[in-house]
Order: C-alpha cells, then structure tokens, then sequence
C-alpha cells in the first residue's frame, strides 16, 4: 500500500501524474468516491486542513476530524489503523511526529498523508509546484529558500531529491539544512532564482534578520521572479511589506492550489489501496 510520507521516494512520474489528476479535480472531471476521511488536525491549522476537508467532501469522502493527541495514548499504532480500517478509508494526519505516523502506515491497513510533521510538510511543496505548472516547468526552475533548517526547507529539500530541483538555501552557514546546497550571500543567491521561498525564522529571528526578503532583494533577481512565502508569513520578519506589495508576490490565489491537490493526492493512494 502507497502512503504519502515524505517525497523522497516519488519519482517525476509521480508528480506528473499528480499535476493530471489535479487538474481533473479541478476542472470538474474527475469522478465521485464513496468512503471516509479520518482527519487529524491542532486547532490552529488553517489552510491544510480547510483543503483537506472540503476536498473530502466534494469528493464524496466524509471527512471525520480529531486533534492529534487522539494519536498520542498507550495504544499501540497497529491496533489504532487496525480499528479506523473498519470504518474509514484513508487517513490524514498533522502530527509533531512523522516516526507516530510511519507507525501507522507500517500496519498497512489503509493510506496515510503527512499533512505536516516536525521534519517535514511534503502537500505544501505539491502544491506550490502545481501552482507553478499552470505557467512554467516548474522541473525548470531555480528555487532559492531563504530561512533555517526546518521542516519546509526539509520538504524542499525531498523534492528536489526527488525531482531534481535546483534549489539552493541562504541563511547563516550553522542554520543551514544538512545536505543543502548554501549560498549565506543574498544577493549572489537571488540573482539566479526564478522561485524565492520563505519561511517563518522560529527562534532564529535575529541571526535571519539580514535575511530579510525584501523588494530590493527581489530586485536583485532575473525579471520575472515569484516570491512564494510559506504562509503563515508576517510583514517585516521574514519578508518586507513592500516585498508583499510588489508583482513578485504570487498572491493568496496561488495557495487554491491546495485544493486540487490534496484532492489528487487522496485520490491517488485510494486508488493504490485497491490495486
């Protein structure tokens, strides 16, 4: 059985595949399925968890939500996807854990979606990378993350793994994500990316402070360059209000994306599951 943990493991087939069954969903063509979606989500997320539930729901799946210290008890995993296998048909879960949710898939009872884990957040980055298929390759495109070591430089990191994304990170050299390519110059780095990523500085707030994205680092890069924060962002922290305010900016628009793609993905591991 398929589940949806990390990225490392995916091929360009896969994504492509992904991008073909998004766009059905999104154009309205791809057909209705029956079954239950089990949920795990904190109070405060936000847009994964709208995507996820709505999208189980106009997809014909009943969406259930827990938060995720339902997972968090002495039961063992295996009889926990033993029991949920019952009823429902996929799970998907935002835990600190990803190691509770390997736990889970390794009972090979039904799919499981990382919908973000301390290590890791691998819907986000398909969905930036659908978003960006509709007017580039996004298999082409030079992709600069500016931030620590965390779990969306981690993401990125699997994805260009997997995809062979040229990506590079700019932060200070003992933030940097181990394995990454690093450039600590800003302006060196931005003049050679198509795609800026950013992400939230954590407790690294003053060492990240030069790193700052702002519209003259946008300007510093090739006409036509697409500032990708990773939301939640904050104007004046990680990225600048006149950097929000420029053209760069790919605009909230840009997250619908999620939509569609969390869509494809749990349509996809269904269809793994009764194959």
């Amino acid at each position: 059985m398929h589940h949806l943990l990390r990225l490392d493991d995916w091929t360009p087939s896969n994504l492509h595949e992904l991008f073909y069954v998004a766009r059905e969903f999104e154009q309205g063509r791809a057909p209705r399925l029956k079954g239950c979606a089990v949920l795990f989500f904190p109070p405060s997320s936000l847009r994964t968890r709208v995507s996820f539930e709505r999208g189980a729901l106009l997809m014909g799946l009943q969406p259930i939500t827990l938060p995720p210290a339902t997972l968090d008890k002495p039961e063992a995993l295996v009889d926990v996807a033993g029991y949920l296998g019952q009823w429902a048909d996929i799970v998907v879960a935002r835990h600190p854990s990803i190691a509770l949710l390997e736990e889970i898939a390794a009972a090979n009872v039904l799919p499981v979606v990382n919908a973000m884990t301390d290590v890791n957040h691998p819907c986000e980055v398909l969905s930036d990378l659908y978003a960006l298929s509709v007017t580039s390759d996004p298999l082409e495109l030079r992709y600069l993350f500016v931030g620590a070591d965390g779990n969306i430089s981690r993401a990125w990191q699997e994805a260009a793994r997997a995809f062979g994304l040229d990506l590079v990170q700019c932060c200070p050299p003992e933030l940097s994500s181990p394995g990454t390519v690093w450039n600590g110059d800003l302006k060196d780095a931005s003049s050679r990316a198509d795609v800026i990523i950013t992400d939230g500085p954590g407790k690294h707030a003053e060492a990240l402070a030069p790193y700052q994205v702002t519209a003259e680092v946008l300007h510093w890069a090739p006409d036509g360059v697409r500032l990708a924060p990773c939301p939640p962002f904050v104007r004046g922290r990680e990225v600048s209000a006149d950097a929000i305010a420029s053209a760069s900016f790919v605009g909230h628009g840009f997250k619908s994306a999620l939509l569609p793609v969390q869509q494809a993905i749990m349509s996809m591991l269904l269809d793994s599951a009764r194959e």
